[in-house]
């Protein structure tokens, strides 16, 4: 699934410090640190005057009644910003005075600037990605009314005042927009019919203003007519001149690739590691397939063991538990109970210590955001770090026909709500990034890695099933490593689709012939592999990169191994490249838990 703010790369000013978890103490300082602080802070100055939506994200709130400057001059001030922030750092920050947690901090920063400069020179959303301006037309207020911790007065007044901002943010979009590809001008039509919906409904409920009278209701209509006007534009204009173009090829597929992960693996090599750890898993699932089909089959022979029958064995099998599944109404109240069991679990194993108090909000994602994946979690931010995360799921729309959202729903059956609720919450995304917005280095928290943070989620599921979640049922184990191979095909899909002719009908086989999904999920994944890329293959990169870990720091410690202990030290440091994992890491080890 997908954390909110993942691929954004933000950044933000600590002004104190909040409540920290165990293990999140660093090495002493050295004078120099102080150098990169003070030039960190100074950038970000700068960066959050520029993009206020981007601040309000990160919880300061100093900007929260202003939108960003969108027009191509703004755009270009921003990457001269960053360009001569690059420039910047190594005349004023000396490196090699640094200790060695503010080096690392030091390359984070260098190695996030050369990324941003990067994805501008090479990449064009406001141009070619209609969904980008719902950051500022809708998000924008909505996190204003759902995660800001300052008084509900002030947060609607600062949401009425970019609301009066969404036209002129709708009327740069109409000019600078051109030809896009259809699928993500499709989802965009999907994302401001809900936002249009969200501003004649939820805005009212969040705002807790009437709908028909006073300045909210004036505010929401005159949004609700430009979001109008901009998704007849959208259907009218923009989708018409809509095509099929929409991979990256190889060159830059390679190199994006590279910059977000960070970890010193290139593409080829990680297309090589998943296809051969997608054969073992497959292997993995058949053998309990087959201890499950006794069960749900009696009397029936198994199917032919060669290649097709034991893909039928576990597609059998996997639809059988996609039997026992929510409904539409009872998804979220049904992920709730699966996180209390998962809390208590947590607990009673010592998995890791839970950050205090729980600010996991577990809800139904509002309309104009789903179009990208079935559930995420949005964090609270570094800057508001006492402000709501919200873990969403998305129900099957009611446009849906009911074939459609029975199969989504058996594909979220509750052995597989159970799994997302660890990836998305407890222990995964929730819990770490609680932990990372603890973390005492400013760069390190905010400057966050996808790879860090999906690889830690998708690591979480087999971990805990290792440790005895779920009772040893197999049924449960086997949805986990079909989690897990969607991960590990997510990189595949990812690099074949944008490097390669794959079609659509071999994207479908992929996913529902190799990796067991559904039809509507593997539809789905194929639309999102077509509106991103190189996202999808963080899940795998970062799992691995864990796993690896913990089998190494595992083997030299042996019998004084502890789970918890290790679980802790390794979300000590912040949301990092995986890289620095190892290392900082069996430092924390050296210190008491």
């Amino acid at each position: 699934m997908s954390i909110l703010w993942a691929t954004l790369m933000l950044a933000v000013v600590v002004l104190g410090d909040p409540d920290r978890v165990p293990g999140s103490e660093q090495t002493p300082a050295q004078p120099e640190d102080g150098k990169l602080e003070v030039f960190f802070r100074d950038y970000l100055e700068r960066w959050f005057s520029a993009e206020p939506v981007t601040a309000t994200m990160l919880g300061e709130h100093r900007f929260d009644d202003k939108v960003d400057d969108i027009s191509p001059a703004a755009r270009a001030a921003n990457r001269a910003r960053d360009r001569a922030a690059l420039d910047e750092l190594p005349r004023r920050v000396n490196k090699a005075a640094l200790s060695r947690n503010a080096q690392i901090d030091y390359e984070i920063l260098a190695s996030h600037l050369r990324r941003a400069i990067w994805l501008t020179e090479h990449f064009k959303p406001f141009e070619d990605d209609p969904r980008v301006y719902g950051s500022y037309t809708t998000e924008s207020v909505y996190l204003l009314l759902t995660q800001s911790t300052l008084p509900r007065s002030t947060n609607l007044k600062n949401a009425l005042s970019r609301m009066s901002q969404v036209p002129k943010v709708l009327e740069v979009a109409r000019a600078t927009i051109g030809k896009s590809a259809r699928v993500k001008v499709e989802t965009a039509l999907l994302q401001t019919q809900g936002a249009i919906d969200f501003y004649r409904g939820d805005f009212f409920t969040l705002a807790g203003a009437p709908k028909d009278k006073g300045e909210a209701s004036a505010a929401s209509k005159q949004v609700v007519e430009a979001l109008e006007r901009h998704l007849r534009f959208l259907k009218d204009d923009v989708l018409p001149r809509s095509d099929d173009t929409w991979r990256i090829g190889k060159e830059l597929f390679a190199r994006k690739l590279e910059l977000e992960l960070d970890a010193g693996l290139d593409a080829d090599e990680l297309l090589r590691v998943a296809e051969s750890e997608a054969d073992r898993v497959v292997q993995e699932m058949v053998v309990i397939a087959r201890q499950l089909w006794g069960v749900m089959f009696a009397g029936k022979p198994l199917p032919v063991d060669d290649a097709a029958g034991r893909r039928v064995l576990v597609s059998l099998v996997l639809a059988e538990i996609g039997k026992n599944h929510s409904t539409p109404d009872g998804l979220v109240t049904d992920a709730r109970s699966a996180a209390a069991e998962i809390k208590r679990f947590i607990t009673d194993r010592d998995i890791l210590r839970l950050p205090e108090p729980d600010q996991c909000r577990i809800i139904e994602m509002p309309e104009f955001m789903r179009g990208n994946s079935v559930a995420y979690l949005n964090p609270a931010p570094p800057l508001d770090p006492r402000g709501s995360s919200e873990y969403a799921i998305s129900p099957p729309p009611s446009a849906w026909s009911r074939e459609r959202a029975d199969s989504m729903l058996a594909e979220y059956n509750h052995a597989m709500l159970k799994i997302l609720t660890i990836h998305e919450a407890y222990p995964g995304h929730y819990v770490q990034l609680e932990y990372s917005n603890r973390c005492p280095s400013l760069i390190r928290k905010v400057l966050s890695s996808g790879v860090f943070a999906e690889g830690w989620a998708v690591y979480t599921e087999q971990m805990m099933l290792d440790q005895g979640f779920g009772s040893g049922d197999p049924a449960l184990r086997l949805q986990q490593l079909k989690f897990y191979l969607r991960a590990v095909v997510n990189a595949i899909l990812d690099n074949k689709m944008h490097t390669t002719g794959m079609t659509d009908q071999e994207a479908m086989e992929l996913l529902m012939g190799r990796a067991f999904q559904t039809e509507g999920e593997a539809v789905g994944k194929i639309i999102r592999a077509k509106q991103s890329s190189c996202q999808l293959s963080t899940y795998f990169a970062g799992r691995t990169a864990f796993y690896r870990m913990r089998l190494d720091v595992q083997r030299k410690l042996g019998a004084s191994f502890d789970l918890g202990r290790f679980h802790e030290a390794a979300l000590a440091h912040g949301t990092l490249p995986v890289k620095y994992l190892p290392e900082l890491t069996r430092e924390r080890l050296k210190a008491p838990r």
